[in-house]
């Protein structure tokens, strides 16, 4: 029988009953102990679970299984609040700064009964919830000021068993919340005394209690918390001090408490804040970032802001559908239905509907996903569309050559991506049509084409500004060498912007020096040797080269014409192949970034970060080859446009796929696809009538899509890539759609 996440055999229920009516004397803390030794219910650091058994002895009792001791002292409350020597009942109002040291005082009733006791007559004095106990494994905390005593209290406690919102952030199902759910804490208090009015007061506890609570939980209980969450109640405050001590809102509740057995979510809606207290959170919490493969659409774009509900579910089908059939025009992606194919026009048509609202879910969630990793690469560069074929579509202009009879549209994009590869999302997508006409060579640089990679650099500093615990690094090409982006991150770093790293193209003046940036930088001393992996492209094939690399500190000297810009001091990475194979052209980089490079470590690590730009090429490829964004025939640029935003995060889907299947292999396949679709393949590529009983691995599921795709999976092939990966997509919704026509009629008349 399961009660508060405990298991109770029913050989124990009987000895617990055996025990209560054996004894007139016995008290329900001696009963929670004696239970726990029988299950052996302990800590991590070896001490009972007292607490969390009493919570569900409780509950059995409530059910009618067991009739508890009669209680021998009540809980209270509610309770006046007592004055003592360190509270001060008036107004204070004054800056943050004169509040002098503000510390966080542990409170335990064992170790000291009297701040227990003060603990508990604030909480049920001053807070709206009043004082009840706090749930599970604990910690309170009274808040002092070394100038104005008591200040307030904090309590955090065992977190809430289902949220969906907070378990879709983290991208738990059943088993993984069950493993794990432990290491996430729950703020269930908060109180700062009614009297007492300083600006970022709350903010700053909040701080102090992030870092005081992992070691307070770690000697109580014998491990650190990962994730803390909060409810805030939406009636009563905004959530603005957890938002600035950089908590992540992530959604509401549903109405629910634990109370709540009939199911009718009658109580008040709360905002979920949650808060990563560690890089590699989801690593310890035992997930990775894609989860509820059935609810992927609906999560990725269900908030959009449209202007009518209609348009947002219209929005999650489409995307839906793109997905399943990446390479099929329009008609074949819905399946034949004309409707459904008239209404996606329409929805394209529709004056809501532009490509930056329908990139902006997708991007908030690319957020959410970003705050998990220490650093975020904001690699962007530019490709063009090539719409020749379709000559009618209005709105396209040249894109090739002022020669050439190309015709099509010109998109720069950025894509966040970790450094171990892993692509996050879309941050935001330029696109326009060329105009050839003739402008003068010294026009200012908004009105020149490459003002793309500023914007796109900016696009980095917001997503910086939001994430504080990450470090965004703004990543391009050697088209991205011009002297007004470097101005602009010098700008931005000072305010605490993203950082650039750069290829260079220009063999650039340096400041007070004859020298220029080649010259100096080749002169330095040899700082060691690299292995690089060199992705296979049309033309060339995947090797690993050695590079020898040297580094050193640069100041450029402003260009004629932009000396208003003035100087600017970067950090020179240069990268050059020893011994490049026959026939094959050595690899050199030399990469600036406004990133110290003080040893041969750093210089590796933005070496290896730069390898990751050609992630955007991927991604390019597989909009071009796997979606088949030129193939459409929409006939506006407009439609284009809100077609090439399904599309982006379709790809990127895609890319995460085959990633998962690369670096994760050994994880379940649920995390990604649905029971219905691994069972489909499962049955179809065995050709039995029942699947396999145990879950695949990642790995597997993916090779089974992959030999849909036309992947052989001889050694030689190596793990399918996004080519074979989205062909095998289309085959495999296929394949789904009819093993679940045949489960329906399977047992019809």
């Amino acid at each position: 029988m399961e009660a508060a996440g405990l298991e109770f055999p029913a050989a124990v229920i009987r000895k617990m009953r055996a025990r209560i009516n054996g004894s007139t004397d016995l008290t329900r803390t001696e009963l929670s102990r004696e239970v726990c030794r029988w299950m052996d219910l302990r800590a991590a650091n070896g001490e009972l679970r007292e607490l969390t058994c009493r919570v569900a002895l409780l509950e059995l009792e409530k059910r009618g299984e067991l009739v508890l001791p009669a209680r021998r002292s009540g809980v209270r409350t509610a309770m006046p609040a007592r004055r003592w020597e360190g509270i001060q009942d008036r107004e204070l109002c004054c800056d943050l700064e004169e509040l002098g040291k503000i510390e966080l005082i542990g409170v335990r009733a064992t170790e000291d009964r009297e701040l227990g006791s003060l603990w508990n007559e604030l909480i049920a004095g001053y807070h709206y919830l009043g004082h009840t106990p706090l749930v599970g494994a604990q910690q309170r905390y009274l808040i002092e000021s070394a100038r104005h005593g008591c200040l307030g209290a904090l309590g955090f406690s065992a977190a809430a068993r289902r949220v969906a919102a907070r378990d879709r952030w983290i991208g738990w199902g059943d088993p993984a919340r069950a493993a794990h759910l432990h290491l996430v804490v729950c703020n269930s208090r908060f109180l700062i005394l009614p009297w007492i009015r300083v600006p970022n007061l709350a903010s700053r506890v909040l701080a102090l209690a992030v870092r005081q609570l992992g070691p307070d939980w770690k000697r109580r209980y014998g491990y650190e918390p990962v994730v803390l969450e909060s409810y805030v109640e939406q009636a009563r405050f905004t959530g603005v001090s957890y938002r600035a001590a950089n908590w992540v809102e992530v959604g509401e509740t549903s109405g629910r408490g634990r109370q709540d057995r009939a199911h009718d979510g009658a109580g008040t809606k709360k905002k979920v804040f949650v808060y990563p207290r560690c890089p590699h959170w989801r690593e310890q919490l035992a997930v990775v970032a894609v989860t509820e493969p059935a609810e992927w659409a609906e999560r990725e774009f269900g908030r959009a802001r449209l202007g009518d509900s209609r348009l947002t579910r219209r929005f999650v089908s489409i995307a839906r559908d793109f997905y399943s059939r990446p390479q099929a025009n329009i008609p074949r992606a819905c399946n034949g239905d004309r409707a459904k194919a008239k209404a996606v026009y329409r929805f394209f048509d529709n004056q809501d509907v532009t490509l930056a609202k329908l990139l902006e879910p997708h991007r908030e969630q690319t957020l959410q996903r970003a705050a998990a990793h220490a650093v975020v690469l904001a690699v962007q560069d530019t490709t063009t569309l090539n719409y020749s074929a379709h000559p009618d579509t209005q709105g396209t202009g040249p894109i090739g050559t002022r020669t050439s009879a190309a015709v099509g549209l010109i998109v720069h994009d950025t894509v966040a991506v970790t450094p171990e590869g892993m692509a996050l999302g879309v941050l935001d997508a330029q696109v326009w049509a060329r105009d050839w006409e003739e402008k003068k060579a010294t026009r200012p640089i908004e009105e020149k084409e490459s003002v793309k990679w500023v914007r796109s650099y900016q696009v980095a500093a917001r997503l910086q500004a939001e994430l504080k615990r990450t470090r965004v690094v703004s990543v391009g090409d050697r088209e991205a060498d011009i002297y007004e982006l470097f101005a602009t991150a010098r700008e931005h770093i000072e305010a605490g912007g993203p950082h650039l790293l750069v290829r260079s193209r220009e063999d650039r003046a340096l400041f007070e020096t004859s020298k220029k940036l080649w010259e100096k930088v080749e002169a330095q001393p040899l700082a060691g040797y690299r292995e690089i992996v060199m992705t296979p492209r049309p033309g060339r094939k995947a090797r690993t080269a050695t590079l020898s690399v040297r580094f050193c500190e640069v100041v450029l000297d402003a260009p004629q014409g932009k000396r208003a810009l003035g100087n600017i001091r970067l950090w020179a990475v240069h990268a050059r192949e020893r011994r490049a194979p026959t026939g094959v052209e050595a690899v050199e980089w030399m990469l600036l970034t406004t990133m110290e490079v003080r040893s041969f470590e750093q210089a590796c690590e933005k070496l290896d970060w730069y390898t990751r730009r050609w992630m955007i090429e991927v991604f390019h490829r597989t909009l071009k080859t796997g979606c088949r964004i030129e193939d459409r025939q929409l006939g506006t640029v407009p439609r284009i446009e809100n077609c090439l935003a399904i599309d982006m995060m379709v790809a990127v889907r895609i890319m995460h796929l085959t990633w998962l299947g690369r670096t994760q292999p050994t994880l379940p396949c649920t995390i990604y696809f649905a029971d219905s679709q691994w069972k489909a393949l499962s049955c179809f590529l065995t050709r039995k009538p029942m699947p396999q009983k145990k879950v695949p691995t990642i790995s597997e599921v993916v090779g089974w899509v992959g030999k849909l795709g036309g992947h052989l999976g001889r050694k030689c092939d190596g793990p399918p890539g996004t080519q074979v990966l989205w062909e095998g997509i289309q085959r495999t919704d296929d394949i789904v759609a009819a093993m679940t026509i045949h489960a329906t009629f399977a047992h019809g008349p």
